[in-house]
């Protein structure tokens, strides 16, 4: 059919709109592609010239700068220093064992450290710096710097390395950093691609390890052009690392200082806790040891030492450690008791020195006993045998409920190493622990704080901080991270009758302040600063019939391991509680004689806020005292850091 005039011309006019938008698409395709030839030929020329001869562009990881870690007020506790090291390069040292003896004698490297530098010069490729000196002086590597001609391949550089300005005060709280090793990556399964890079650490015990995802930062990378035998040329550009977060910790580095210092030459633990916030304060483990030694490279002997010493200066036994907790349990049974309604304030039970369960005899620590007892002159005298009658009242369950509300027989989340759950035992679980059913006399010993009753002095602190609060505290140690707080929500009620609390707590105060009390020679002056505690004495060694019938041999007569464990809990001041503590001394003896006094001398420094000043002791105990604390170790507390510079190295 033949088309008309207008239908050619319109369809001549659908054809070329059709070119048109045809042609335009090309030309706008061709436009792109023209600049992206251009991109890849002309600014990108140099790059892809490098890649393309034999792709001699490396990646290179970044090390982080790690986070820093401060107390409650600002002190430093974990820093990074700078680090002079030499690294050298074998492809470019030409003969190594003359450059290394030549290193060795500029900065006086040993026999051991100039044999494993080569070791280590022969595991790596030859273009890999290795590092052959550590931790030099500012004279030793000027004295590198300025021979450095002589010393083809030898490098002198500044890193950043892990310090701990106050030492072995802290160790068992901030812990310490460590290389990452093949069991690290192993155990943890950590695949973050810093690990990789020589020479890192990573946390590896309490704080510095609990915290690592906070303080170990992002690692950074450069982009670098190396040759055909892998030596670097230039920096083609760099993305910086990150820095880790900063940490503050809720413990007060003065009181810290003290704590460890009173219990020094004693195998002890401690914890300071604050009884409005639940903050722990101190946390105090005796003896010691020097984190930075781990950080450095810790020696053989050195290793040796820490690990065969009998006082276990490795083990934190604040946390860690689990004990009998002795007559300092008491309050549990107390709380127990009045809170089941099946004691009173007033009623008495008698005291004779023992009492016969069965075929067996339970004896009182006061041989000719103490008479008819009260519940307040139960808890001053320290009476076993009124526990003995008012557990079988009770009943393990009620005893053990009680413990489990007061912060006993529960791990309290910390971030440190190790921390022990503890124990408040029942019938359920000697049944499948040993597979024997309960029985009446698993009772009366849980009822003083012995037989499979285990607690830590977290757990005594935490315990005696919630009977002076009234309230479900959880101890906590983080403060801040990267300025942000961290908790603060406030503790539910313990849903404890006031009056039975009081009750106890009037107790407690008789046992530092009435003459009949089992610390009162550890009391203090003036009621400003009135302390209520409670001793106790647990039982390493079973005391056999003939021994008691002979006379039983006193603790300083025992080797030292087979002496009982002293213990101490309190609060102050005592009309209006801040503070909490609680002290054990492995093998010490009698609470009211080793434990107590370093209790009293706690709950003073914290209150005081410095060194106790000798008024707020008893007249014929204040030149002992102040002798005392002249021969401690105190430092004056560092002052706080202003200004990033002097935080980072």
């Amino acid at each position: 059919m033949k088309k008309t005039q207008k239908e050619i011309e319109d369809s001549a006019r659908m054809i070329g709109r059709r070119s048109l938008i045809v042609g335009g698409v090309f030309v706008g395709t061709g436009a792109v592609l023209a600049g992206r030839m251009r991109y890849l030929q002309v600014e990108r020329a140099d790059d892809f010239r490098l890649l393309a001869e034999e792709n001699r562009i490396n990646l290179r990881l970044l090390p982080p700068e790690r986070g820093l870690i401060f107390d409650r007020s600002g002190v430093l506790l974990a820093g990074n220093e700078q680090n002079y090291r030499i690294t050298l390069v074998r492809e470019d040292a030409g003969d190594v064992d003359a450059v290394l003896d030549e290193v060795a004698r500029l900065v006086n490297m040993d026999l051991r450290a100039l044999e494993r530098a080569r070791e280590e010069i022969r595991r790596r490729p030859g273009f890999v710096p290795v590092t052959i000196a550590d931790r030099l002086s500012w004279e030793e590597m000027s004295s590198v710097a300025v021979n450095a001609p002589a010393l083809p391949g030898v490098n002198p550089e500044v890193g950043l390395s892990r310090a701990y300005p106050l030492g072995a005060d802290f160790a068992h709280v901030v812990g310490y950093v460590g290389p990452v090793s093949d069991w690290y990556l192993e155990q943890t399964g950590d695949t973050d691609p810093v690990l990789q890079i020589p020479d890192f650490q990573v946390g590896r015990y309490n704080v510095e390890d609990k915290v690592e995802d906070v303080l170990r930062g992002r690692a950074g990378t450069s982009r670098v052009e190396v040759n055909a035998s892998g030596r670097v040329m230039r920096e083609v550009d760099r993305d910086p690392a990150t820095p880790g977060g900063d940490v503050q910790l809720t413990v007060d580095a003065g009181l810290q200082n003290y704590v460890e210092a009173r219990m020094s030459g004693e195998s002890a633990g401690a914890v300071v806790m604050d009884c409005v916030s639940g903050e722990v304060l101190a946390i105090a483990s005796a003896p010691t040891f020097d984190p930075n030694l781990f950080v450095r490279g810790i020696s053989t002997t050195q290793w040796a030492g820490l690990n065969e010493d009998p006082y276990r200066p490795l083990a934190n036994k604040a946390t860690q450690g689990l004990y009998p907790p002795g007559s300092t349990y008491k309050m549990v049974v107390a709380l127990a008791a009045l809170e089941g309604g099946f004691i009173t304030a007033n009623e008495t039970i008698p005291c004779a020195g023992s009492i016969e369960v069965g075929n067996r005899r339970f004896h009182c620590w006061r041989r000719g006993g103490h008479g008819r007892m009260n519940l307040l002159e139960s808890l001053s005298q320290s009476c076993d045998v009124y526990y003995y009658e008012l557990a079988q009242r009770v009943g393990i369950e009620n005893i053990s409920a009680m413990a489990r509300r007061l912060g006993c027989g529960v791990r309290h989340d910390l971030p440190l190493s190790g921390i022990a759950e503890g124990l408040a035992p029942t019938m359920d679980w000697k049944r499948r622990r040993f597979d024997e059913e309960w029985v009446v006399g698993d009772t009366l010993n849980a009822s003083i704080g012995q037989g499979f009753v285990l607690s830590s002095p977290l757990h005594l602190a935490v315990m005696t901080a919630r009977i002076a609060s009234g309230r479900a505290l959880e101890p906590s140690l983080i403060r801040s991270i990267d300025g942000v707080r961290q908790g603060g929500e406030d503790a539910p009620g313990l849903g404890i009758d006031p009056a039975h609390l009081a009750l106890v707590h009037r107790g407690m105060w008789q046992v530092s302040n009435d003459p009949r009390g089992t610390a009162y020679r550890s009391r203090t002056m003036g009621d400003a600063y009135a302390i209520a505690g409670k001793t106790g004495t647990s039982q390493v060694r079973n005391i056999t019939a003939a021994e008691r019938a002979a006379g039983v041999i006193r603790n300083e007569d025992l080797p030292w391991e087979r002496r009982d464990h002293a213990l101490f809990v309190g609060f102050a001041p005592f009309d209006n509680p801040r503070y909490a503590v609680s002290v054990l001394v492995e093998h010490g003896g009698g609470g009211s004689t080793a434990a107590a006094p370093i209790g009293r001398d706690i709950l003073l420094r914290a209150q005081v806020g410095d060194v106790p000043p000798p008024e707020l002791y008893p007249v014929g105990q204040r030149r002992e005292i102040e002798a005392m604390h002249d021969s401690l170790p105190i430092f004056e507390t560092p002052p706080v850091p202003s200004g990033r510079e002097l935080t980072r190295a």
